[in-house]
């Protein structure tokens, strides 16, 4: 509510989130496999043909998550000024043009250039702008939305991988991040504009000239603890975890056969989640979730060899499968709708810096110290963020009770 203007985006109904959902699911497919999940393909021959280590190479993601860090509150406003169909069509063509320039590096300057240009295309197109897209259209009704997106568009890589790995080996890595690059203007700008609603970013709809809605800044340090805790956990493990299953006892095939099975337990949590989000409280699974992320690292301090990592696999992966969905839910259901773009932009600040700092510091501690350290680490911080979400779930619910108290007081 702004002035007594109630968003229209507030009123949409479910159904008008369909196609934009699975023009999404699609662009988000593309625009993380343009970017991110690119050299875990190319990585070898990038390095081979820029005469540079495999690690300087790796170092492109960082870069791209640091510069969409940094982009991501500036976004904002843009956001709320003119919309997520207008930020991510052009987004689409700065990305396009990143792959592009990726494509025809020449050395490491260009090349990390490149990855600059395409981490500030990720603060207008990736994760957190297409959940600003939904919630424009259906405010807090697009819970659901959100989650189907981040079931059915997690499940990219499975597509995505094999094409860049043809095109590579039949083309080269060079043809196949050109492919990247066509399919971010071809594919991604198109569905961006025509699928996106088009009434512009809540500034514009509410047409108003005041104060923007104000954000409990409590409630978002509380909520920014506790993903950018368990993100830099997770994102830590991500191309880590084959190494910590051989070091608690594992050998090379079952640690990566197991290891594989984690993806599955994220997706069917997703899938129970979105099942039950009409019932659920989003604050209550995300609770859950950051309970069960402690208590699967104590399963491997405890245990050794194959059974003590199937456990882990199973309740790791379901934790941090719903904790993925509740970053972007949570902050839908703790802040108004025409709020959600400059709150979601502020989360994906400490977010994103915490995801390009974890797999280097996971992997030195891992190889400097050993498995035991790094999960003891990993229970401390993921009990961390279990504090702060809990002192979150109580503060929200306190600040419910306390105006119905002040109603009772008046009569």
């Amino acid at each position: 509510m702004i002035g007594g203007f109630v968003p229209p985006l507030a009123m949409s109904s479910t159904p008008r989130l369909f196609l934009p959902v699975a023009a999404l699911i699609v662009t988000q497919i593309i625009g993380w496999g343009a970017s991110f999940n690119l050299p875990g393909v190319t990585g070898a021959a990038m390095a081979a043909d820029l005469d540079l280590p495999l690690a300087a190479i790796m170092l492109g993601p960082t870069v791209m998550l640091v510069i969409m860090a940094l982009a991501a509150v500036p976004a904002s406003a843009l956001f709320e000024r003119v919309g997520a169909r207008m930020v991510m069509t052009a987004g689409s063509v700065v990305g396009a043009a990143g792959a592009a320039l990726m494509a025809l590096a020449p050395n490491a300057a260009v090349y990390y250039a490149a990855w600059a240009t395409i981490g500030t295309a990720g603060a207008a197109t990736l994760t957190t702008a297409a959940q600003i897209a939904l919630a424009e259209i259906g405010g807090a009704r697009a819970r659901r939305a959100i989650g189907a997106l981040l079931i059915f568009g997690g499940a990219g890589l499975t597509v995505w991988w094999p094409i860049i790995g043809a095109l590579q080996n039949a083309y080269g890595w060079r043809w196949a991040t050109g492919f990247a690059a066509v399919m971010t203007l071809a594919v991604c700008m198109p569905l961006h504009w025509l699928t996106l609603s088009r009434r512009g970013g809540i500034a514009a709809v509410a047409g108003r000239t005041g104060p923007r809605t104000p954000i409990d800044m409590a409630s978002f340090a509380l909520l920014a603890l506790t993903m950018a805790t368990n993100g830099f956990v997770t994102w830590g493990f991500a191309l880590t975890v084959i190494t910590l299953f051989q070091d608690r006892g594992l050998d090379h095939g079952t640690a990566v056969l197991t290891a594989s099975f984690i993806g599955i337990a994220q997706i069917g949590a997703r899938l129970v989640d979105f099942a039950g989000r009409d019932r659920w409280n989003p604050l209550a699974t995300g609770l859950v979730a950051c309970a069960l992320l402690p208590a699967s690292f104590l399963i491997l301090l405890l245990g050794q060899g194959l059974p003590s990592a199937i456990a882990f696999v199973a309740v790791y992966g379901s934790a941090g499968g719903v904790v993925a969905v509740a970053r972007a839910t949570i902050a839908l259901h703790l802040f108004a709708p025409e709020a959600y773009a400059r709150a979601s932009s502020m989360l994906a600040l400490p977010l994103n810096l915490a995801f390009a700092a974890a797999p280097p510091a996971f992997a030195a501690i891992l190889t400097g110290w050993g498995s035991t350290t790094a999960l003891m680490i990993a229970a401390t911080l993921s009990s961390v963020a279990l504090a702060s979400i809990a002192a979150l779930t109580l503060r929200h619910r306190r600040r419910q009770v306390e105006p119905v108290a002040r109603g009772d007081e008046l009569h």
